[in-house]
């Protein structure tokens, strides 16, 4: 990969870092000269992290938090956390935020804030991350959001009277929804602020485990087979090279962008009915008074 100047000397806070494409990106940001603050759940695996990160590219600037996304308290934690280590390092600004974290829960699972983990995990976390973390981002000449979503989200119908708690509960249609929220979280957020830059990505199919990390069931097996056929997080780290770096990036035709280009994604994805819908019931949901503006 040639080196992007535009990355060099960028902060950037990317989620889920500790493995597949969100440890490729912290891999190849921190090579490109961007300053990464990477989040991951689990002190061992962050710290394997920044140990591979640092013996490839010793240069590279690199810090790890410890946060579970699922707990909205710790997702303001950590972004507080994210303010205090960026002034430490000589920052006073975030340019750009990655959302990457995700789960495929094959069984019905609720967070302390008594909301289905999915949908906590994969939509609400990076809603509310966005949020506290907005002030900071604002003040990037640039600043970007960028969330990963996927193809999963078309076809899907999305009622949110019970997106919370659904009853019943079907593991890949919870899995949809909220790749389909990302997308419509994305295209409301550049209809309430002209500040900040919001893009969803799709990566495509990528052999990553996520759906193996929900225990040992169907869905388990099915994604270990199905994995093969994807290819390396190499592929979808290359678009958010691309997003985080180009200082214009082309939204007249869509906000959705999949291989550095962009796509259309579903029709219902971008409802702006749906999409104020689904931003007031969010707030609602973790709390959230004010708006980004």
């Amino acid at each position: 990969m040639t080196t992007n100047t535009d990355l060099k000397g960028k902060s950037v806070v990317i989620t889920g870092a500790t493995s597949g494409i969100g440890f490729e990106a912290a891999m190849q940001f921190a090579q490109q000269g961007s300053f990464v603050i990477g989040i991951g759940r689990s002190v061992k695996k962050n710290l394997d992290a920044v140990e591979k990160i640092r013996n490839a590219y010793p240069e590279g600037q690199v810090e790890y938090l410890l946060a579970d996304l699922a707990q909205q308290k710790q997702v303001q934690a950590v972004s507080g956390v994210i303010s205090s280590v960026l002034v430490e390092h000589g920052f006073s600004n975030l340019d750009v935020l990655i959302n990457n974290a995700g789960v495929y829960l094959e069984r019905k699972q609720m967070t302390e804030d008594g909301i289905e983990m999915t949908f906590a995990v994969n939509h609400l976390a990076p809603f509310l991350m966005t949020h506290e973390l907005s002030p900071i981002l604002k003040c990037s000449k640039h600043p970007r959001v960028l969330t990963v979503s996927s193809y999963s989200h078309r076809n899907t119908p999305l009622s949110l009277n019970r997106i919370a708690n659904p009853r019943p509960y079907v593991s890949l249609l919870a899995y949809k929804r909220s790749k389909l929220c990302n997308v419509l979280f994305s295209y409301e957020l550049n209809r309430r602020s002209e500040a900040i830059l919001a893009l969803a990505v799709d990566p495509g199919l990528v052999n990553t485990a996520i759906a193996e990390k929900s225990g040992h069931g169907i869905s388990a097996w099915v994604w270990r087979r199905r994995r093969l056929k994807g290819t390396s997080a190499d592929l979808p780290v290359k678009t958010l090279l691309y997003l985080a770096g180009e200082h214009q990036v082309d939204t007249s035709q869509s906000c959705y962008y999949r291989d550095s280009q962009p796509i259309t994604p579903s029709r219902i994805a971008t409802s702006e009915e749906l999409a104020g819908e689904l931003w007031t019931l969010s707030s609602q949901l973790t709390g959230i008074t004010s708006s980004i503006n």
